[in-house]
């Protein structure tokens, strides 16, 4: 059995991260980081009415973004009321909450400013391609955590199957195209930054994780049948069938 090494380097940029969020400043772990992450979701739907009044802009677009963007959160809050994540159960400090939204979370809202004071709008082939992506990618987060809520409450172990069977994390694909899809919206080039170090952090988590669970067994057949990322197996068997 190969066990997989998780990068020096990656440890070391997940280890701050985990640090600056859950430690910094000292003091009591009063709060749990689900609520954290709650909050923001809540938050995000009036953050979004507020941005359009502020901006004075009301159009049939910005109500669709404002339908998509700002209920995410909504559909976020139902899988965690049902099946949270337990990596959210990790107590911080309040300036661990602070720096949650100064490194990660918060860059979030910079997608809807940009699609609401951006010059043109998005074409219909655009807007498709946003929404398509967008509920593809809730589907496949959404899903994903639901089988690994109760899997593993009943049964240790690799996951192998399900969702789990071609990607090793569909959480995270779920996660990266619901963010692409905004990113696709705004259509500004710091938007794409903002996409791009958000992925790039999910990225390095999918790193430490390839470096916990290559410890089972069936490691080695697991990883050479399933990607890190994208599904490229359940993705091209179609084409692969029709041949």
């Amino acid at each position: 059995m190969s066990k997989y090494t998780t990068p020096v380097w990656v440890r070391k940029i997940y280890d701050f991260v985990a640090y600056m969020t859950e430690d910094f400043g000292g003091g009591p772990k009063q709060l749990n980081m689900a609520w954290v992450i709650n909050f923001h979701k809540i938050f995000t739907l009036f953050i979004i009415a507020g941005m359009m009044v502020y901006l004075d802009n009301f159009s049939t677009l910005a109500w669709v973004y404002l339908g998509l963007h700002g209920i995410y959160g909504y559909c976020w809050l139902v899988k965690d009321f049902g099946f949270r994540d337990g990596s959210f159960e990790s107590r911080v400090t309040y300036g661990g909450a602070l720096m949650s939204y100064l490194l990660l979370v918060g860059w979030y809202w910079l997608f809807p400013w940009f699609f609401l004071t951006r010059e043109t709008a998005p074409s219909n082939e655009l807007l498709f391609a946003a929404i398509a992506t967008h509920t593809w990618g809730i589907t496949w987060m959404i899903a994903a955590d639901c089988q690994k809520h109760f899997q593993l409450k009943f049964h240790k172990g690799l996951m192998t199957n399900g969702m789990f069977r071609y990607t090793r994390n569909p959480n995270f694909f779920g996660e990266i195209l619901i963010y692409l899809s905004y990113a696709m919206l705004a259509n500004h080039w710091l938007s794409w930054i903002v996409f791009a170090y958000a992925a790039s952090y999910f990225y390095i988590r999918m790193l430490v994780k390839d470096g916990s669970i290559s410890r089972y067994p069936e490691w080695d057949a697991y990883a050479a049948g399933s990607s890190r990322l994208i599904p490229w197996r359940l993705i091209t068997a179609p084409f692969v069938a029709a041949k």
